[in-house]
């Protein structure tokens, strides 16, 4: 809706790296046309170059650039970039995913050409609103992260600690996950310098659990985080599965968008074999509907400002077909399967978010 009223709209992971970009877009293209900002994570780089940099943690090939033009057509006008894949393909996916983003006037935040850039924050204006973002890294490898003098990625360094609580050695531990001081003090005063600047902040995070509902204690605490620095809205990728929507002091959090583009290609037998080992029975990689078919749940975050504020939260249910196109969901019986799904997370979850139907989409209630 434009004019006095703007949609802001965000989706999870996008991976387009078969040519064609556009017909992986092309259900959903309308629908993010319409809205006057539309934030995409861009889940793997945009490039033809470089070398494969992490070889023992299944690199990403790159994007072909030229998907890029498919996401300045289907509607998208910020791309985040900060997440375990950045640095796959070297300095140069940074470099090329950055320029070539920017070619097409999308606005980019989360990876630079060293820590300063991949923190700087996007702002873009629409009808005398600003609107700024910031994006940051809370998984994979530290050789993702931009460094003073290496690009890579923006970045919240989440510590792990294992508690025995006097189980056998070699027993299941329970999990304690929290982001080190320095680096969620750097984001919050990220967060603090952009305040001002704009009137909608969001700041996204590539966090979670894969594969799962689940949301793991770090994600609460540098979400809340977030809010109580200045974000008006905090959105969460990386799990390639839906979470639970949460509202901290009136401000949404979308901890889990799910994945909106997955791999089309998805991973060789040995890969998903040993990833399976790596991360236990839950995980089902290689996409397999059979296997999993919640996994293939996705939603579009929308959100309506009225007057520089968010009046309006909630999201357009989608489901990914056997084509790996994301299909936008109505009210009806399929339409009313995604809504009790996200009912149900968010309950098993502990969030406070109560859902309902308003025409074809789903709002949280206030």
């Amino acid at each position: 809706m434009k004019g006095n009223s703007l949609t802001m709209l965000a989706v999870g992971d996008i991976i387009l790296e078969l040519p064609q970009g556009e017909f992986y877009l092309a259900r959903v293209a309308s629908v993010l046309q319409s809205g006057d900002v539309v934030v995409g994570q861009g889940e793997i780089v945009f490039t033809s170059r470089g070398i494969d940099t992490f070889p023992e943690f299944f690199p990403s090939p790159g994007c072909p650039p030229s998907n890029i033009g498919a996401l300045a057509s289907a509607g998208f006008n910020v791309i985040t970039l900060a997440g375990n894949h950045t640095w796959d393909r070297g300095a140069t996916g940074v470099e090329d995913s950055i320029t070539g983003l920017k070619k097409h006037g999308i606005a980019v935040t989360g990876a630079g050409m060293n820590i300063d850039e991949a923190r700087k924050p996007a702002i873009v204006e629409r009808n005398g609103t600003k609107f700024g973002f910031l994006n940051y890294n809370c998984v994979g490898v530290k050789g993702q992260w931009a460094t003073k003098g290496k690009p890579g990625c923006a970045y919240v360094h989440i510590i792990a600690h294992y508690e025995m609580n006097g189980s056998d050695p070699g027993g299941p531990p329970e999990v304690y996950t929290f982001a080190e001081p320095g680096s969620l003090q750097a984001m919050e005063d990220d967060i603090k310098k952009l305040r001002p600047l704009c009137d909608i902040l969001s700041v996204a995070f590539h966090m979670g659990i894969l594969h799962s509902p689940d949301i793991a204690m770090y994600d609460r605490q540098i979400s809340h985080a977030a809010v109580d620095a200045g974000a008006d809205i905090v959105i969460g990728h990386h799990a390639h599965y839906l979470k639970g929507v949460e509202m901290y002091k009136g401000k949404p959090i979308y901890h889990g968008l799910g994945q909106f583009v997955p791999a089309a290609k998805g991973l060789t037998e040995a890969q998903s074999k040993e990833m399976r080992s790596l991360d236990g029975p839950r995980i089902s990689l290689g996409y397999n509907h059979q296997k999993d078919p919640e996994q293939y749940r996705t939603i579009i975050a929308k959100c309506i400002i009225e007057g520089g504020k968010i009046s309006q939260v909630g999201y357009i249910p989608c489901l990914i077909n056997s084509q790996k196109q994301p299909d936008v969901l109505i009210n009806d019986e399929q339409g009313q399967q995604a809504f009790d799904f996200m009912d149900k997370i968010t309950k098993e979850a502990g969030l406070n978010t109560n859902y309902e139907w308003k025409g074809n989409e789903i709002v949280i209630c206030k």
